[in-house]
C-alpha cells in the first residue's frame, strides 16, 4: 500500500509538458517541430533548423567574399539599395582591422547584417561577385593572348603581316624595329645561356608586349562605343 502511494505521488509530481496538438500529434513547446511550425506561420517556407543554419552560414561566407569586391561594384550595390550604408561601413571597417579576434568579431557583425538582406539583394551580390570573377578571367586571357602574339612575332616572319591586318592602327615601323632588335637580343641571350649565365629579358622584348597590349585595348575600346554602353544601361 505504501509502495502504491509512493508511485502515485511520483506520477502526480511530474509537471505536464507545455504544448499543443496539430493533426492529432502533440507538439512540445521549444521542440524542433514547434520551431518549424512557427517558422512556417511567419512565412519562412517551413525551413528546418538545419536549413536555417545553412542559410546563415552561406550568408556569412558571402559577406567574407564581399571584402574582396571592387569599390565601384560595391558602390553600385549600395546605390541600387542592395547593400545598406551600415553594411558597407562594416565591410570597410573589417578591411582595416588586422587583429585576428577583432576581425572575427567584425565579420560576425557583417554576417548579422547579411542575414537581413532580401533574396533579391543576395542575388545582386552574387551577380556582382561573378562579374568581378569574369573580369579577372578576361584579363588573364588577354595577357595570355598578348604573350602568344609576341612569341609569334619573334618566331615567324609572316606574323607581322597577320598582326597588321588585325590591328591596322599599329605603328608598323616601330613594331618592325622592336621585333628586329628583340631577335638580336634573343640571340645574345641564347649565347649567354649556353655559357651557363641566367637568361635576361631585353628591353625590346618587353616593349613588344606593351605595344601589343595597348593595341588590343584600343581595339577592345573601339568595339564598345559610348552609345553601346548607354544602350546596355537603359532601364
Amino acid at each position: 500500500m505504501i509502495l502504491v502511494r509512493y508511485k502515485a505521488s511520483l506520477f502526480m509530481s511530474r509537471k505536464p509538458k507545455k504544448g499543443y496538438f496539430v493533426r492529432g500529434q502533440f507538439v512540445a513547446e521549444g521542440s524542433e517541430l514547434d520551431l518549424e511550425l512557427k517558422a512556417e506561420l511567419k512565412g519562412t517556407d517551413g525551413l528546418s533548423r538545419t536549413d536555417r543554419k545553412k542559410d546563415s552560414d552561406d550568408r556569412q561566407d558571402l559577406g567574407v567574399e564581399l571584402l574582396s569586391l571592387r569599390h565601384e561594384l560595391l558602390e553600385r550595390l549600395n546605390t541600387q539599395g542592395h547593400i545598406t550604408d551600415q553594411l558597407r561601413e562594416a565591410l570597410s571597417e573589417a578591411r582595416r582591422i588586422t587583429n585576428f579576434e577583432g576581425k572575427r568579431r567584425q565579420m560576425q557583425f557583417v554576417g548579422k547584417l547579411m542575414r537581413k538582406l532580401s533574396e533579391a539583394s543576395l542575388e545582386a551580390v552574387k551577380d556582382a561577385l561573378n562579374e568581378q570573377r569574369m573580369g579577372s578571367t578576361k584579363d588573364t586571357l588577354a595577357l595570355h593572348l598578348a604573350e602568344s602574339w609576341r612569341e609569334r612575332l619573334m618566331a615567324e616572319d609572316t606574323a607581322l603581316h597577320t598582326w597588321l591586318q588585325e590591328f591596322p592602327a599599329t605603328d608598323s615601323q616601330q613594331l618592325r624595329a622592336l621585333v628586329r632588335q628583340a631577335r638580336k637580343d634573343d640571340a645574345t641571350t641564347r649565347a649567354d645561356i649556353a655559357k651557363g649565365l641566367l637568361p635576361r629579358q631585353s628591353r625590346s622584348y618587353r616593349e613588344i608586349f606593351q605595344l601589343i597590349k595597348e593595341q588590343m585595348n584600343l581595339a577592345d575600346d573601339a568595339m564598345h562605343t559610348p552609345e553601346d554602353e548607354a544602350e546596355s544601361y537603359k532601364p
